[in-house]
């Protein structure tokens, strides 16, 4: 009895799939057969209603647009009324069968439009919590490799601050032994030669003008390298003056101590800088200066300071050997320092830095410094 109700529950869906499909131009004669076959096997019609509804909401109406799904309900259910109507035939009247069947019809088509409608819901919301979760795990990705990149720049910031701390360390130990080199060995010089003025100044004048004018070479000697230091460290010219003379007089030593000949060109209102601006340009030629004595093996460099529309741009030029920028850049150790201290001076005032070396053409550096005019009167004061 079972196998015979299943396959009569397969024939009925069969029957109704290919009713569907042919539409308005499908017949019912399928449908009437398969009622007389119905009433033959005893199905009750609650279990043919519940095959019904099974077949719409699995098989018919999933993925169909709302206006054809409302369209394949009413022709389902009037297929569906035909076939329960031999057995609604054996139980009611006529008529009463038929408001029966009304109202059935009614009621299974209204159950079975909400329930494709809350199935419709369902698939929403769910496509919804998935593109949620895409989108959150896209933001942990996200936020994942932030961190690492703020890991990386902390790193990479400790490990510059430790450079800098060994160059700062570098130049206090170099500072330390020019001073007591030089300027130690000069002032011992200078007493040993005031003890002995003392002891001729008591037994014999003869050459004592002679040698205090030794002892007078000395101090002014003395006198010289502290100025030298002064300069090295902060050229009070720079302050007193402006940038163009502080260049000038740096550079006139620079080509006395090297032998390089360097050659200024500047326009005068690059004095209209403030001074920390200027300051900056001072030392980014100081530096490129020193890398060229040191490394280019140049004969000439050429420093210019030109006016753009909304900076001053410097260029220093020589004439030496080229490098590898991005591998200097990225050198370990201490190699690298001077490069980037001149870049995180310029970053600081928001200019722009930039490096350009090739074979048998030197290497330029030129560095763009945004105007910021300073008022005529704090100018003044400032001189």
């Amino acid at each position: 009895m079972k196998r015979k109700l299943l396959n009569l529950s397969r024939c009925y869906e069969k029957a109704l799939r290919t009713h569907l499909r042919r539409g308005r131009q499908a017949s019912l004669a399928s449908a009437r057969g398969l009622g007389i076959q119905i009433l033959a096997a005893g199905l009750p019609t609650l279990e043919l209603a519940k095959l019904h509804e099974h077949i719409l909401l699995e098989q018919v109406l999933p993925g169909r647009p709302a206006v054809k799904r409302a369209a394949l309900i009413k022709q389902a259910g009037i297929f569906f009324a035909v076939a329960i109507t031999p057995v609604e035939k054996t139980q009611r009247s006529a008529q009463e069968s038929a408001v029966h069947l009304k109202k059935f019809v009614a009621a299974l088509s209204r159950r079975t439009v909400e329930l494709a409608a809350s199935n419709l819901e369902l698939s929403m919301e769910i496509a919804q919590r998935k593109m949620a979760e895409a989108a959150l795990k896209k933001s942990e990705h996200h936020y994942s490799e932030l961190l690492e990149k703020s890991e990386r720049l902390q790193e990479q910031l400790r490990r510059l601050s430790r450079q800098i701390l060994s160059a700062q360390e570098e130049e206090r130990k170099e500072i330390s032994r020019e001073l007591h080199d030089v300027i130690a060995q000069t002032l011992t010089g200078i007493n040993v030669r005031l003890a002995a003025l003392k002891k001729e100044a008591a037994t014999n004048t003869k050459g004592l003008d002679r040698n205090i004018a030794s002892t007078q070479r000395l101090v002014e000697r003395s006198v010289d390298i502290v100025h030298q230091f002064a300069r090295e460290l902060r050229p009070a010219v720079l302050d007193d003056l402006g940038l163009v003379p502080a260049l000038l007089s740096y550079m006139k030593n620079f080509t006395a101590r090297t032998g390089l000949r360097a050659h200024l060109k500047a326009f005068g209102g690059v004095e209209q800088l403030e001074t920390g601006r200027r300051t900056v340009l001072f030392r980014v030629a100081q530096e490129a200066l020193t890398n060229v004595a040191r490394h280019a093996k140049a004969s000439r460099v050429e420093v210019s300071i030109q006016k753009l529309p909304r900076a001053a741009r410097m260029e220093i030029k020589d004439d030496g050997k080229s490098f590898q920028v991005e591998r200097k850049l990225h050198a370990a150790g201490g190699k690298r320092l001077g490069l980037l201290g001149m870049r995180e001076r310029v970053e600081m005032v928001g200019g722009t830095f930039c490096i350009e070396s090739a074979p048998a053409q030197g290497t330029t550096i030129r560095v763009d410094i945004p105007f910021v005019c300073v008022p005529k009167d704090a100018l003044k004061k400032n001189r």
